[in-house]
């Protein structure tokens, strides 16, 4: 009898040791999964929002172009997602503008860089150079490590403990640019992946890119690494995937062709494999999804280049001068030479081919530039303080159809392309959807891709750097959305009479309380 009670009260203590033993373990996994699943909150805020967000760029691509057939995935994304109807490229219209912009939430004034050509004179001293890596890198170093000098999405995040991955088909300068600090991230192109430490795991892992000419194999290529690196539990807060095309397509052949269509269903397909593995992957309801593009297109009629014409017109001595450097629309005239400066605009007025052109202002803020006939670099955002040309100049353009149906044109050389000032190259697209979003509410306020950082850091709650040009897009978000404000358009104008008759210029701009958005503009000559 004693034995047996013995035995009774040892296994009511081995079972409150089990229990608590149990206890303790669930509550230590509890914690551990409290910290993994929160591990935000000490850093700034962030984690009342864990949702991570995807952005996701596709190069050259028209709102026309998405249809049912062309795009299906991306037609159907359409249809549920918020959209802001009334989005804008930044002028210059070019990709590392954008790509740029984008990453730093600021115009190419504040950014510093001015196109995909561009001019630093310590780095050559007579002609534009590219903007490859290896030249962005060439640049760094003349500016002191300064390549741009606004601060980047990348850069706030690495600095609230977080990370920016970017996976791009494109250039090298267009991936370098959209986290060119890399900071705790990673960049993986086909041809640049940083850090370099990474390089040889990630092609252990994905294999290497495919060349060049297999556009399609690198678009798939970079969505295998997304989902290797990017979509994952443990991965980076905010992930950038970007396409080039249609782009490259369009560019060779003209929008509507048969290459052209092709790229946009295989890359279309790319975006319907990524939502496709969010949803697998039980993430659809976690991630924020952020569509956009960096510019429009038209086609191209031009037979005049800039260069040669300045040449033809004894502005510019020869090419290999550095009396008057062109860096595509830019020129830029040694010493500042304000009687070349006002007969190269003169000239240019007078040329069918040319449309807007802006120099600098007498005064910061002046509408008008201090050529008569002119408006200013402060009105396009591209006054750099360092950096800017003294004329820069737009390619004319009207609504002419190309064969397949699509509307605009300008004077530019080759086949189709961008970086003018038309609603064409300007006026995107802009689709988001996710679980920080207002899905299916449509907003017809002024966006540009300089307010995508700024929305980013809204839904994290990280403070935006001082300077920082864009805005949050709180009609879009749910926790901010509120009774929208009002905007306006507004049209800025200028003229200047010749013998030959007068040049007038048009700007076209929507006003959103402090911000300025350049809608397009537009260039009348009467003739006498």
């Amino acid at each position: 009898m004693y034995k047996e009670k013995i035995f009774s009260l040892l296994c009511v203590v081995l079972l409150l040791c089990s229990v608590t033993s149990s206890a303790i373990a669930s509550r230590v996994s509890y914690i551990d999964s409290v910290a993994k699943d929160k591990r935000f909150l000490d850093k700034k805020e962030i984690g009342k929002s864990c949702n991570k967000t995807l952005i996701v760029f596709f190069d050259g691509l028209r709102p026309d172009y998405i249809t049912e057939a062309q795009m299906p995935r991306l037609f159907a994304f359409k249809k549920s997602a918020a959209l802001g109807t009334r989005h804008h490229s930044v002028f210059p219209t070019v990709t590392r503008v954008n790509s740029a912009s984008y990453a730093t939430g600021s115009y190419p004034g504040t950014h510093g860089i001015l196109g995909n050509a561009v001019y630093f004179p310590k780095v050559k001293p007579n002609a534009a150079i590219g903007t490859s890596y290896g030249d962005l890198m060439r640049v760094a170093e003349s500016e002191s490590g300064k390549l741009l000098t606004a601060q980047s999405l990348g850069e706030v995040l690495t600095e609230a403990g977080e990370s920016m991955m970017v996976f791009s088909s494109g250039t090298s300068g267009q991936a370098f640019l959209q986290n060119h600090k890399v900071g705790n991230g990673a960049i993986i192109n086909p041809i640049l992946i940083l850090p370099e430490s990474k390089k040889a795991a990630i092609i252990a892992d994905l294999g290497a890119a495919p060349e060049e000419e297999n556009k399609n194999g690198r678009h798939q290529w970079i969505t295998d690494a997304l989902f290797k690196y990017g979509l994952q539990e443990n991965g980076p807060l905010v992930n950038a995937i970007w396409y080039s095309d249609p782009d490259g397509a369009a560019h060779e052949h003209g929008m509507g062709s048969a290459e052209a269509v092709a790229s946009l269903r295989f890359v279309d397909s790319q975006f319907g494999r990524i939502l496709d593995s969010l949803a697998a992957r039980g993430l659809k309801e976690k991630c924020n999804i952020i569509v956009s593009t960096d510019h429009g297109f038209v086609t191209h009629t031009g037979k005049v280049g800039l260069t040669d014409f300045l040449i033809e017109k004894k502005l510019k001595q020869d090419k290999e001068s550095d009396d008057v450097v062109v860096a595509e629309g830019a020129i830029y005239v040694k010493d500042y030479d304000n009687d070349k400066i006002q007969r190269i605009v003169e000239a240019l007025h007078g040329e069918e081919w040319v449309g807007a052109v802006f120099t600098k202002s007498a005064k910061k803020g002046d509408m008008k530039g201090w050529v008569s006939g002119t408006l200013s670099l402060d009105v396009i955002h591209y006054n750099h303080p360092e950096r800017a040309g003294d004329i820069l100049v737009a390619m004319n353009w009207n609504d002419q159809e190309n064969g397949k149906g699509y509307a605009g044109s300008d004077f530019s050389r080759g086949v189709a392309g961008h970086g003018g000032s038309s609603p064409y190259e300007i006026n995107i697209l802009l689709m988001v959807s996710g679980p920080d979003f207002r899905n299916g509410f449509v907003s017809k306020l002024p966006t540009s891709n300089i307010d995508i950082a700024p929305t980013v850091l809204a839904l994290y709650d990280l403070q935006l750097p001082a300077g920082m040009d864009g805005r949050v897009i709180k009609e879009l978000l749910k926790k901010t959305a509120s009774k929208s404000p009002i905007s306006k358009k507004e049209i800025l104008q200028t003229e200047v009479k010749y013998p030959w008759g007068s040049y007038q210029l048009f700007l076209e701009r929507s006003l959103l309380g402090e911000y300025r958005y350049v809608n397009f503009t537009k260039v009348e000559r009467k003739r006498r």
